[in-house]
């Protein structure tokens, strides 16, 4: 049986580059792009060694017969920080909306959730 090397998670986008300019902000690094000239559709990214992989709708259709849903939660995306309040206001003062202000979970977790321009849930989640 052959051993995996590494892992990453891969998310549908109607507009490849509004994700990849959303997660470049949040310090996500371009490792992958395809094609590399004019607009992708697909785009990995890296941020302290967690990948995420931008792809496009349309491609994920025609070029490999799945049928993605574009919208709604699908996935969540979790950013681990140690102040919950201010990465919540960094994102948000962007235009991303407020999904769940700053509460305590599990008596050791301060979480919070935010979404990326597809929709896609963004938890923040802070150590107590």
């Amino acid at each position: 049986m052959p051993d995996f090397r590494t892992s990453q998670v891969i998310l549908f986008s109607e507009d490849v580059s509004r994700a990849v300019a959303f997660y470049a902000g949040l310090g996500f690094r371009e490792t992958f792009r395809v094609p590399t000239d004019g607009d992708p559709i697909h785009v990995d990214l890296v941020l302290d060694g967690y990948r995420l992989g931008i792809a496009a709708v349309s491609s994920v259709r025609d070029d490999h017969g799945l049928d993605p849903v574009p919208s709604g939660q699908r996935a969540a995306v979790v950013l681990w920080t140690d102040d919950t309040p201010a990465a919540l206001a960094r994102i948000t003062a962007t235009g991303a909306p407020v999904i769940a202000r700053p509460h305590e979970w599990l008596g050791r977790l301060l979480i919070a959730w935010t979404a990326d321009p597809d929709g896609n849930p963004i938890q923040l989640a802070q150590h107590l």
